[in-house]
């Protein structure tokens, strides 16, 4: 069994101690509530301190929890409200579409699937929660990368890789189907990650109208597209779904 790292799960104690009680904590307090030795604990405060995850008071001297915390929190209540807001619209995407809805995030160099709905039928599903789907074939990943300019960096300048002969991977390419997908408010993918699959997706913002994620169907390109094309009731279906998302999370009417 992998044994744990001590100076992590000290410096996990100490973002708790911080966390409750008192504001502000000095150095002994924290050093004798924890049972370490000063100079070990004023080294992992130094840590925290120079990470963001502790601020010390110039006045007093005593520790408090830093602003890097609170971003990492609002992060992830981020996209717990996220989810939240759009339990209801894509269940009602998939019964009206007929297909698999899902709702993606970036995350780190692709796209973390936060919600999924299984498509409305009695075939064999597997719910994909948590999976990583690439930034730059994926109608996820295009609208990501078209609408967020930290998803654009990081498909623009990470590997590429051909999933099938339909893949976009040149540099000006890629970059006019992005001008593309931000011109007509969505993003598509016709068998470029998967063979036999097609997608369509489209942006969800937030009340300061930034976009927090995208949210899609996909399906079996027979049924989601005709005579070659996505069917254009699914495209408006998906975008009503990511409109009425941005307005449940304050973004007004786009």
């Amino acid at each position: 069994m992998a044994r744990n790292i001590q100076s992590l799960e000290r410096a996990a104690a100490m973002l708790r101690l911080l966390a409750g009680g008192e504001r502000r904590l000095g150095l002994s307090d924290i050093a004798s509530t924890l049972g370490l030795a000063k100079g070990t604990a004023h080294g992992i405060l130094r840590t925290l301190q120079q990470e963001g995850f502790v601020e010390q008071d110039e006045n007093s001297g005593r520790y408090q929890l830093g602003a890097e915390l609170l971003r990492l929190g609002n992060s992830y209540l981020d996209v717990h409200e996220l989810r939240a807001r759009a339990l209801v619209w894509t269940d009602d995407l998939a019964r009206s579409s007929g297909e698999s809805v899902y709702l993606g995030v970036l995350h780190q160099q692709g796209v973390l699937i936060v919600h999924h709905v299984f498509r409305p039928d009695d075939s064999r599903q597997v719910l994909e929660v948590g999976a990583m789907q690439p930034l730059h074939s994926t109608a996820l990943g295009k609208v990501l990368s078209a609408y967020d300019p930290v998803a654009h960096s990081e498909a623009a300048e990470g590997d590429r890789k051909p999933f099938t002969k339909r893949t976009v991977t040149e540099t000006d390419a890629f970059e006019g189907v992005l001008a593309l997908t931000r011109a007509r408010g969505w993003g598509s993918d016709v068998e470029e990650t998967w063979e036999g699959v097609a997608s369509v997706a489209a942006p969800v913002h937030d009340r300061r109208r930034l976009p927090v994620g995208a949210v899609g169907i996909a399906g079996a390109v027979e049924r989601v597209c005709e005579d070659g094309e996505l069917r254009s009731e699914l495209i408006a279906a998906v975008r009503d779904c990511a409109r009425a998302v941005s307005r449940d999370l304050g973004a007004g009417r786009f």
